[in-house]
């Protein structure tokens, strides 16, 4: 049985006022399910202010870690860092999902590994450390479970947004977009895989699978990405 003192553990971050990282990680379906009208609060409001005090932190971060980066470096490398699928990966690495209150159908529906309720419950509980004890509290968080995507945002290691590159790439060279489209979904609920499809100008298709959707898309746009900038080498 999963409590918040192990999830404490998990954060490496022990709270002063537990009802915060309660709230954190309560999904508007579970507060929805109950009868006592004192549990009323989900993660959607501590959400909104930690979406807002993690993009500070990073750009923080990355001011005093790369003094030498033009304005518009840091805006692009700030953006892959707290896109969605970082928060996910960090948020699967701590556990969260094993923690989450959902309610009944949510939780069937396997959304304790859903990727867009393990990103926002993980902005909820930066937004509860600021609000327990400041933002020295939340910077030292996110300074930890960021670091090694800080180390590599500005080298080829880092998990690259592709289906971002994918399309500054099609729109300059073709005036056109990317299209995806979903092949097949297979799996149970909770262990899912997904196969899309993406489909480029001049006749060039790449295909994906992933364990959620944007997963998969993000798979296809890489190959179709190497793919293209291959095509271009050969003509040079």
């Amino acid at each position: 049985m999963t409590t918040l003192s192990q999830l404490e553990g998990r954060l490496l971050y022990k709270f002063v006022n537990s009802s915060l990282l309660e709230e954190a990680l309560t999904h508007s379906s579970y507060t929805n399910e109950q009868k006592d009208i004192s549990i009323k609060s989900d993660y959607e409001r501590l959400e909104f202010l930690g979406d807002a005090v993690l993009e500070l932190i990073i750009t923080d971060i990355l001011l005093d870690k790369y003094p030498t980066k033009t304005e518009g470096d840091l805006s692009k490398a700030r953006s892959s860092i707290v896109r969605e699928e970082i928060l996910v990966k960090i948020s699967k690495k701590i556990e969260v999902g094993s923690f989450v209150k959902l309610g009944k159908g949510e939780k069937r529906a396997g959304g304790g590994q859903r990727d867009s309720i393990l990103a926002c419950a993980l902005e909820a509980i930066i937004g509860a450390i600021y609000k327990d004890r400041g933002y020295q509290y939340a910077y030292n968080f996110v300074n930890y479970f960021w670091s090694d995507y800080m180390e590599k945002v500005f080298t080829d290691e880092l998990d690259v947004d592709y289906k971002t590159r994918l399309q500054e790439l099609v729109q300059a060279k073709y005036k056109e977009v990317p299209e995806y489209e979903l092949l097949k979904t297979a799996g149970p609920a909770h262990n899912r895989t997904f196969k899309v499809r993406v489909r480029v100008a001049d006749g060039l298709d790449s295909i994906g699978i992933g364990t959620s959707k944007k997963e998969a898309e993000q798979v296809a746009a890489h190959k179709a990405f190497k793919s293209l900038i291959t095509r271009e080498e050969a003509v040079l």
